[in-house]
Parts: C-alpha cells; structure tokens; sequence
C-alpha cells in the first residue's frame, strides 16, 4: 500500500516537472520569437483575395519614407453602415501602412461635430477649396430623417505640401453596394499614389505632339494641369527635326549615342496628314522604348455643323499613319459607332413665352464606354464619354501581346463611311433589331519589342548612317491605341478664360471618367515599378441573400445564438470527463 501511494507521489511530480518544463518552454519560445520579429519582419494574411498584403510597390514607396506623411480623414462621425465600413476600410489600411513605416500618421475628423455653424460652414469652403468633393446624405433618426453633408476624402501633407484624395469613388449607373466595393478596393492605391505625388522628385517626362491639328492647350488645359502634379509636361513640334523627340550625347560622329528626351509622347486628335520624316522620327522614339498614347478620329465629324444645319457628312479622315499603326499592331476602321448605352444631347422640342424649352435625348453616336476588364488602366475606371467614335481592330504583329482595354456595349452597332449624320433618328424609337452587336473594341494596350515601319525600306546611306542611329527592331516599349480623340478634350469657355474639368457633361451635369482614364494610361505607360498595378486587385463583394434571409429569419437566429453555447458546453463536459478519467487512473 505505501509503495503504491509512493509510486503515485512520484507520478504527480513527474507530471508537475513536465508541467513546469512546457511552461518555461513555452516562455522561452515566446521570448525568442519576439526577438526574432524585431529583426525579422513578416506579416501572414489568411484572407482568400490577400485583403491585408500591401504590394511591392506600396511597400517600397511606405519603405523610402524619410518624413512624415500625415493624413486628414474626414469621415468621422454617424454614418450608414456602409460609410462606417469604408471608414475602418481606411484605418485598416492605414495601419498597414505603418506596419512597414514609422513615418505614417493620421486622424479621423467629424467635421459636423462643430457646433458654430459659422466655423462649420467656414470648414466646408475649406476642404471645397482643397479639393475635396462633399456628398449629400439622407439620414434617418427617430424625429424622422435630415440632410448631412460628409466629406468622404482625407487631406494629405509632407513636408509644405498638401493634395486631396477622394476615398469614395462614384460611378455612373452603379448600385451603391459596388461604389462602395469600388472604393474599398482602390484603397491602397489612392492612398499609396498620394504618398507617390507628395514625395516623388524626378518626374518622368511627358510631352504633346503639335504640328499636325492636335487640340490646344486650351483644350487640354485640365488634363495637363493634373498630370503636371506628377510629371514634367511640354508640348512639342516634331517639324521633321531629328533631334525634336531624342538628343545626342557625344558630338563625336563616331561615337554618338542617342536617347529618348521623353518616356511618353501623347497624339491627341490629329486632322491632318503626317509627313514620312515625321513618322520616322517617331517611329525610332518607340524603337527606343518610347512609350505613346495614340489617340486618333479615323472619321470627320462635326457637332457644331450639325447644331446648325440638323445634320453634317462623317467623312473618313486620312493621317497617314494608318500604316504605321497596322506595323505595330492596329488597325483603325472607317466607320462610326453607334450605341444605345449613349451620352443624351439636349434638342430643342418647343417655346414657353420668350424661352426656348430643352428636353434630352440619348445620342447613339456619343457611346458611353463602361469598361468590364480586370486591368490596372481601366480597373474601378468610371463610363468613359466619348464622341463619334470608331471601331478598331488589333491585327498581327509578332512579339505584340494586345489587350483590349474599351468596349462599347452589346447593343451598338456600325455605320460605315460616308454616311449623313442627322437629328432626324432622335423623333423615332430606334430599331432594336438593328443594335445587336456585337461589341466593339475601341481602346487596345500593345506591349513588346515593336518592329520599325521602315525596316528593310531604307537606303544604306540612311540605315547606316550613325549620326540618324536607325534601329530596326525595337526595345520593349508599350502603347495605347484610343479610336476617338476626344476623350482627353475639355470644353474651354473663351470668354471666362476658363477650363471646366475632363469628363464634366455640361449639360448632364455628371462627371465621367476621361480624366482618370488618361491619367491611368499615362502612369501604366511610364511606371514600370507598378503603384498602377495595385488597382487590378478584386475584393469580393459578399452580399447576403436576402430574400433566402427572410424566408429562415428564425431559424438563423436560433443557429447562430444557439450553436456556439452549444459546442461550448460540449466543450466543457468533454474536457470535464478526460481530467476526471485522468486523476482517478492515478
């Protein structure tokens, strides 16, 4: 009987020393992987669509940080649910941000909670000026339901200077589930972008072709001044002049060396001809990896001739860089795009005393382009408008890989040219018989090693000669073909001497999405690292079904209230039983 008492005894203190051992174990793992974390960096994200991994370019841009970046958000206060959620959406993000940089710092702002409406509204006109976009929302509270007006965006500064960033993106004709989804998604982007605009230093080059009946300057006042916040913008005249787009480094002849003076050049809405030597010379500008947004009216058509006479000829409009463009991979159609998914034009349907009386109409030669591909340049992009559009075609280029970017929808159709344009088909229901697709592309993105229109036809004395540095087959480089140049055009009022914004519809009064479709080509084209990369990321939008909801309301009460208690009791008469059975061995 003692022996069996000692044996027990000595059993206890095995089981206490093994005790005892696992815990100082443990204490000393805990205590070395902290000290390994604080050499070793590393976070794991378990979510399906990898919500919490920031990309490389993101982690780059937070890693080179050298001051602090400081950010206003003004989206504090009582919201609907979905402002709330876009709300923790951005702290959450923040938070990531500072995971990888001490230089990260924020605040969430109620702007309502300032109780002077003098101050209030005096902050308002602030955040307005700053550039942030307010929104209108319709609360419910139990005296019944009131207007708010909530700034959805943050203020970013560094250093001495400060820029907005919109946090809620709309979109024409989307459920609000999807603009929230939409903007959840851009996060990352918006935000690691601003970081980008505030600290970058050396600003890739970009410049606008002239010389060949491109819009203006005036015409593109806003496009240029918002990418002059991230590039070095000129605007150029080729002039057959060799050294107009590249420059020479050595006046040896022997031993010159050529290169591109700019990344990217942008062709905007030419109507005439390009000369053979103009070609060349652009032609060696994307040999050497020159990158260009090409966006061309293969067709004449006149808005202001048909506002006048009720109807005008769309004419196709020879550029002579037809030939060029189907080298590299495109070809551009003479025809126009007709579609039901179309921009309304106000006509004028009577007389009210002295004032002429306005309705709108949809115009199906003003398609409405809404993008539906996962890629960086048009992921999240707003409808794109544009007007009297062509159809393209990408055709056979070697090493050429295409990805058509722009589509109209299944219900349009193609007019083939010359054809009279007239206001006559808005006083009829159109024939739907007659838009029934398909699809037409009119935006496509060429990446690969390009091959010179002008190899194997040049004379030795001109392919050899070192001071013209001809190359045949080119570095890899990227374009963006667009059928229509007026998507970059935005109406100028001369007599105010002002711009009003890409995308703005004046008559609609909705904003589009012209200007960040631009501004997508341009950073794809030139930033090879890839902040623009992070916007093809997709986040599911899991929504609940409803009506399934409803149906077995309670029954999904009783599971979710009932089920856990149960496994946790379960649990406990488990764990209960195994202690018991164990000491009594014992």
């Amino acid at each position: 009987m003692a022996g069996k008492e000692r044996k027990n005894r000595d059993k206890k203190k095995s089981v206490k020393r093994q005790n005892i051992t696992a815990l100082l174990l443990g204490i000393v793992m805990l205590i070395l992987l902290n000290v390994i974390s604080f050499f070793v960096f590393h976070r794991i994200d378990l979510t399906s669509e990898k919500r919490y991994s920031l990309s490389p370019a993101t982690k780059k841009i937070l890693k080179d940080l050298d001051d602090i970046v400081y950010f206003k958000i003004y989206l504090d206060g009582e919201f609907p649910a979905g402002f709330k959620r876009l709300r923790n959406e951005t702290k959450e993000m923040l938070d990531e941000f500072r995971a990888y940089s001490d230089n990260i710092q924020y605040e969430f702002i109620d702007p309502t909670a300032i109780s002077d409406k003098k101050d209030r509204n005096s902050l308002y006109r602030q955040l307005v000026e700053k550039g942030l976009v307010p929104t209108q929302l319709q609360v419910k509270k139990e005296e019944g339901s009131s207007q708010q007006l909530i700034f959805p965006g943050a203020i970013v500064g560094y250093r001495q200077k400060e820029i907005p960033v919109q946090l809620l993106i709309s979109q024409v004709n989307t459920p609000p589930e999807a603009v929230l989804n939409t903007s959840v998604q851009s996060l990352e982007y918006n935000l690691a972008n601003s970081i980008r605009k505030l600290t970058s230093v050396l600003k890739p080059s970009i410049a606008f072709i002239e010389g060949h009946g491109e819009v203006n300057k005036f015409e593109t006042a806003d496009i240029t001044a918002a990418l002059e916040e991230y590039y070095a913008v000129e605007r150029v005249r080729i002039d057959e002049k060799l050294n107009s787009l590249t420059e020479r480094n050595s006046k040896d002849t022997n031993n010159v060396k050529i290169r591109n003076k700019f990344d990217a050049i942008i062709i905007a809405k030419p109507d005439s001809a390009f000369s053979e030597k103009d070609k060349f010379i652009i032609d060696q500008f994307v040999m050497r990896g020159g990158k260009v947004l090409w966006l061309i009216d293969p067709v004449f058509a006149s808005m202001d001739s048909l506002q006048v006479h009720s109807e005008t000829m769309g004419v196709a409009m020879p550029l002579n860089i037809e030939d060029q463009l189907f080298k590299y991979g495109v070809r551009l159609n003479s025809n126009l795009v007709m579609d039901v998914s179309s921009l309304p034009i106000p006509i004028r349907t009577g007389q009210m005393g002295n004032k002429p009386q306005f309705d709108f109409f949809p115009w199906f030669y003003f398609p409405i382009i809404t993008p539906t591909i996962n890629h960086p340049i048009v992921s999240s992009l707003n409808a794109v408008k544009t007007e009297f559009i062509s159809s393209l075609d990408t055709v056979k280029a070697e090493g050429i890989k295409k990805t058509v970017l722009l589509q109209t929808s299944k219900y349009s159709r193609l007019v083939n040219v010359p054809a009279m344009i007239t206001l006559d088909i808005l006083k009829k229901e159109p024939d739907e018989r007659l838009y029934r697709g398909p699809s037409q592309s009119v935006g496509v993105l060429l990446e690969g090693s390009f091959q010179s229109l002008y190899k194997h036809r040049l004379t030795p004395e001109i392919s050899e000669n070192k001071e013209i540095g001809f190359i045949p087959d080119g570095k890899p480089s990227k374009m963006i073909v667009i059928s229509d140049g007026d998507v970059i055009k935005n109406f100028y009022d001369y007599s105010k001497g002002t711009p009003y914004p890409l995308g703005y519809d004046r008559y609609t009064r909705e904003t589009f999405g012209n200007k960040d479709l631009i501004l997508n080509a341009i950073d794809y084209l030139c930033d090879d690292a890839g902040v623009i990369s992070v916007r093809s990321r997709e986040l599911k939008l899991r929504m609940l079904d409803m009506t399934r909801v409803n149906k077995s309301k309670v029954l999904i009460q009783l599971v979710n209230v009932l089920i856990p208690v149960i496994i946790v009791l379960l649990f406990g008469l488990i764990q209960g039983y195994l202690r018991k059975r164990k000491y009594v061995k014992m």
